[in-house]
């Protein structure tokens, strides 16, 4: 059996919305939920410019409000965008521009260690595009400097 490509998984990734179950309304409230599609969440990354910088919570509001849902699911959305990541390094050796996934942070202005390449590779990336890694304390990930700043927030 052929495994797929990391493509193939972002490709294959349908949005479905549900209704948000009792357990879960103490969270999200009532109303919907949304699992995102990647190709959805990939097109919110590639608006970004050099020097911009996105957290997966405005890529999940972004994607409540486009589809007037109570919530964007948080689990599968960083499920995806690792996807993501792993298929645009994948596909680095045969394009000229992929997907800039490592202008996604945590919501604290820290670096996703699990994207492709760990920290070391997102800073590169990072200060590249002229961003200052600040260096945290004790096991906690980098962060970027003033990253709020550089927020986009309103994507279309």
């Amino acid at each position: 059996m052929v495994q797929k490509s990391w493509r193939e998984k972002v490709d294959q990734i349908k949005e479905r919305i549900h209704t948000i179950t009792p357990e879960y309304q103490s969270l999200y409230g009532h109303g919907k939920i949304l699992i995102p599609s990647a190709k959805d969440i990939e097109s919110l990354i590639r608006q970004t410019t050099p020097g911009e910088i996105l957290t997966s919570e405005i890529i999940r509001d972004t994607l409540s409000k486009k589809r007037e849902v109570q919530v964007t699911d948080p689990m599968t959305t960083g499920i995806f965008l690792r996807i993501i990541a792993e298929a645009a390094e994948e596909e680095r050796p045969m394009k000229s521009e992929i997907t800039p996934y490592w202008r996604v942070l945590k919501s604290d202005g820290s670096i996703n260690v699990k994207f492709p390449g760990g920290i070391e590779s997102q800073i590169k990336f990072l200060e590249k595009e002229g961003h200052i890694v600040e260096f945290a304390k004790e096991k906690k990930s980098p962060k970027i400097l003033k990253f709020n700043d550089k927020l986009v927030k309103n994507l279309a």
